[in-house]
């Protein structure tokens, strides 16, 4: 294998940076820059970043992932997005850095029913989508090394997620209705962040998709939360059209691993096994702060 390379996490702060600082440090050196310091929509900032750091790579986790509020405010969307990536990508390939950009289920557009490849032709919904698919442009075009890791429906501590959302609902011993008809593999951000460092150890460079093994819908996943947790609660199935949400999702975006398990050698465990550890590790502090 390669010489083990530093990195630099950007956006270190959030739900899949703090993962990726913790898993990734007892196997490469590695250190963090956030908005305070490093705001990637300005060119000026990312470049004294990494004239501080001088990384062997980069993991761009700073990104604006929230799908509605994308759809109400698509400047911002496409300044963070697209332009923020880009702005990260030349200043790396300047840099002789390699970037690894995360990215979404959602640059495709739901309609296969099979896991999509990644040579699989992207047609983003919403407008989260087509800035995310904006930024995998402006990281490809930019001459650089890089790799473009795609993944979904992201869990983990110190930010919102799925099942904390849940948690909350049903321990508030309320109905919960929840989307049946969108299929995707729910994603632990811990085993997320390991999966990159297996990448980066074997210089891996293209697109490649990184999930937790298996699929589910949005109802079975809250349902699985509910009876891991213990609570009583009723979950009910409803369509995408009932709850009328204002960005469009895809029904079905479940990736295929097949190229990850190719690079690596490995298969990541399943999306319940590592629902199940998340869930019992916060499912009493969730409970009891209602």
């Amino acid at each position: 294998m390669p010489p083990t390379p530093s990195i630099l996490v950007i956006g270190h702060r959030g739900l899949l940076g703090r993962e990726c600082r913790k898993v990734l440090d007892s196997r490469f050196p590695v250190s963090g820059a956030d908005l305070d310091s490093c705001d990637i929509t300005r060119p000026e900032q990312v470049r004294a970043t990494l004239e501080k750091f001088r990384p062997g790579w980069v993991i761009n986790a700073a990104a604006n992932t929230d799908v509605d509020g994308c759809q109400a405010d698509p400047d911002r969307a496409w300044k963070v997005n697209a332009a923020g990536p880009g702005n990260l990508a030349r200043a790396c390939r300047d840099r002789d850095i390699k970037l690894l950009q995360v990215s979404t289920d959602f640059v495709f557009d739901g309609e296969k029913t099979e896991p999509y490849r990644e040579d699989d032709p992207p047609r983003p919904l919403s407008v989260y989508g087509a800035s995310k698919r904006g930024g995998e442009e402006a990281v490809a075009s930019a001459g650089g090394g890089f790799l473009i890791v795609r993944t979904s429906w992201l869990f983990g501590t110190g930010g919102k997620n799925f099942p904390q959302t849940i948690l909350k609902a049903a321990a508030g011993n309320r109905r919960l209705e929840v989307v049946s008809d969108q299929r995707g593999s729910p994603t632990s951000a811990r085993d997320l962040a390991a999966g990159f460092g297996e990448l980066i150890a074997r210089d891996a460079s293209g697109i490649v998709h990184l999930t937790n093994r298996g699929d589910c819908s949005w109802y079975e996943y809250a349902a699985f939360v509910v009876k891991t947790a213990g609570i009583e609660a009723e979950v009910v199935p409803v369509s995408s059209e009932k709850l009328a949400r204002p960005a469009p999702r895809p029904r079905y975006s479940v990736l295929s691993l097949d190229r990850y398990r190719e690079i690596t050698g490995k298969s990541p465990r399943s999306w319940p096994e590592a629902v199940r550890e998340f869930v019992l590790g916060i499912g009493e502090t969730v409970i009891g702060n209602q």
